[in-house]
């Protein structure tokens, strides 16, 4: 799952990286930025890429293949959308491309998406302390969910900086478990593309149609950083931002799948298959990889939960904490599900709403831009405001 939120917005509006025209982004910054909204607790575990891909053994590679050109296409069209808009948050791109109805359904399925990310991280926790510590996934999920809880109503600056050291931390830890893998198990990897395929346990029962929403449902999210980051570079840098963006993902997800391919029948009765396959390099490579990703299911359910509450109400009223407090005890609840069954129901649910993302994208792009920027979304007006209250008292104790 994705990390992009508005809580990383704040963080971004923060630092003037993106909401302003003052700093042009280097071409590796477009497409690191580009892949780290994608690469997330979800993808790490390895469930995402298993659903939608493993299962269907070699048509799963050829799947990812039209996931990487999708999101190579997708990926420069919210750029370009970004770039011609000036667009300074997402709701400029989706309400322009989409109109009112359609923009809106987009705006609130990211919403419905952030809630959805929170309930899937508590769920992944709940499985990591049955998997890995053999404890309750009742209090695996209740711990995660009480820790979020307890950072959004108290603080969140610390977490959102970590998000930049976690991610390449996670990054390296799936590419060194798939390297080795793919390395010293390439016989049973090719066995498994020529024998092996399980197709009732994939997220949806067609191959394209699962390449088509897995592009989809990330995107969703992606579009939230990637069209206030087309104003950041002139056109010819965004087009290769988007495709060694778009490729870079493909390469990862094909590397997390080829590593569950090399044991597939044993990493599929996981609900956290990749850190299986970590165990089987070592045992102090399992506990490295199940650390890294708590952290990063960590900073993930706190931009989940912050990002949802912020987008209904003002973070520091009573409403919020409310909010905060009711949202955290739903997911609880929703997360007693299971991390596979929220990832085999939830991430298509949101990719066929973001079929209607994809088609308003292509229309578009072919529509004349407007002379004057989108306004920006009230949404988004509150996060400014929001961070430039917390910037005053950080320039008075400064003063």
């Amino acid at each position: 799952m994705t990390n992009i939120t508005p809580s990383n917005f704040l963080y971004i509006t923060q630092n003037n990286t993106v909401m302003t025209e003052q700093k042009k982004l280097s071409l590796f910054t477009i497409a690191a930025t580009y892949i780290g909204t994608v690469v997330g607790a979800g993808f790490a575990s390895g469930q995402e890429v298993l659903q939608f891909f493993g299962y269907f053994g070699f048509w799963g590679i050829i799947g990812l293949i039209i996931t990487t050109v999708l999101l190579v296409v997708f990926g420069y069209i919210i750029l370009e959308l970004g770039r011609r808009l000036k667009a300074d948050s997402h709701l400029p791109v989706i309400k322009y491309a989409g109109g009112k109805w359609i923009g809106t359904i987009i705006d609130w399925t990211i919403t419905f998406f952030l809630f959805g990310g929170l309930v899937a991280m508590a769920a992944g926790a709940g499985a990591i302390f049955v998997e890995q510590f053999k404890l309750s996934f009742f209090w695996g999920s209740l711990t995660m969910i009480g820790v979020t809880l307890f950072t959004v109503l108290t603080g969140i600056s610390g977490v959102i900086t970590s998000i930049s050291f976690v991610v390449p931390l996670l990054l390296t830890a799936v590419f060194s478990v798939a390297l080795y893998t793919i390395f010293t198990d390439f016989g049973a990897i090719v066995s498994s593309l020529a024998n092996y395929s399980n197709v009732t346990r994939a997220a949806v029962p067609f191959w394209p149609l699962s390449a088509l929403l897995y592009a989809s449902y990330n995107l969703v999210l992606a579009v939230a950083l990637l069209a206030p980051l087309g104003t950041m570079a002139d056109k010819s840098k965004l087009k290769l931002g988007a495709i060694l963006g778009g490729i870079g993902l493909g390469i990862g997800a094909t590397a997390i799948n080829l590593t569950m391919l090399a044991n597939i029948n044993q990493a599929a009765t996981y609900e956290i298959p990749m850190i299986f396959m970590a165990g089987a390099i070592s045992p102090l490579v399992r506990t490295g990889y199940t650390l890294v990703l708590i952290a990063e299911i960590y900073t993930t359910a706190v931009s989940s939960l912050y990002g949802f509450v912020a987008r209904l109400s003002k973070a520091g009223t009573s409403r919020y904490r409310w909010l905060a407090i009711g949202s955290s005890v739903v997911a609880f609840g929703l997360a007693q599900f299971g991390f596979s069954n929220l990832v085999g129901t939830l991430f298509p649910a949101v990719g066929f709403a973001g079929l209607l993302l994809l088609g308003s994208l292509v229309y578009g792009l072919f529509t004349p831009s407007p002379t004057a920027p989108v306004k920006t979304a009230a949404a988004f007006e509150a996060a400014k405001e929001i961070a430039a209250k917390e910037e005053k008292p950080n320039n008075d104790k400064k003063n």
